[in-house]
This record gives C-alpha cells, structure tokens and sequence, in this order.
C-alpha cells in the first residue's frame, strides 16, 4: 500500500505502512488505519494510547518501549495484543502517526 486516502485526500505512506510525512495526521487517519485492520471503532482505550505515543514520541523524538508504554497507560500487554496489531507497539505507532519503531519487523 503506497496511500491511504482520507475525506478525499490520498495520505502518502512508506513500505511498511507508516505515514511519510507525520503532519498528515488526524483522528480522521487513525480511523481510517484502524478500518484497515479491521478494528470498527477506536475506543476510549485506543485513543489513550496513540494520544500518549504522540505525547512522548514529541518529547523525545522515538516511541517508548512496550512495557514504558503498558505502565503508563494502565493497559497490560493482552490488552495492547487485543487493542492493536500487527503487534501492539507497531500497530499503536500507526495509527498515532508515527514512524517505525525501533526494532519493530
């Protein structure tokens, strides 16, 4: 997939999936990413995460590493499994607009 088309608007996205230039983002992507994978609609949880991922990743510039990110929001790693895939912290970094995190296949 090389675009994500939003409100009419075609979002350019590299190999793996990820938005090539961040400042596309909008809840309106998150949703559409999240109908990608198959998740209908993005609950108060899910919104907890990608907020919190978009918080840290602009204070430090890299997303926080699984268990960082499981503490912080309460959730355990089932939960994350179940909220996000393909993998919680790949699938949470998408649909918050992030890059790749490291690591992450």
């Amino acid at each position: 997939m090389t675009h994500l088309k939003v409100n009419g608007k075609l979002i350019e996205l590299n190999d793996d999936g990820f938005l090539v230039h961040p400042e596309d983002w909008s809840e309106d992507v998150a949703r559409a990413y999240g109908a990608l994978e198959n998740i209908a609609e993005l609950s108060e949880e899910h919104w907890k995460v990608i907020y919190y991922l978009r918080d840290y990743y602009e204070r430090f510039r890299i997303a926080p590493m699984i268990r960082k990110l499981c503490k912080d929001t309460g959730l355990n790693m089932k939960e994350m499994e179940h909220l996000f895939t393909p993998g919680p912290l790949k699938g949470a970094c998408r649909l918050a607009g992030l890059p790749k995190p490291a690591g992450c296949l």
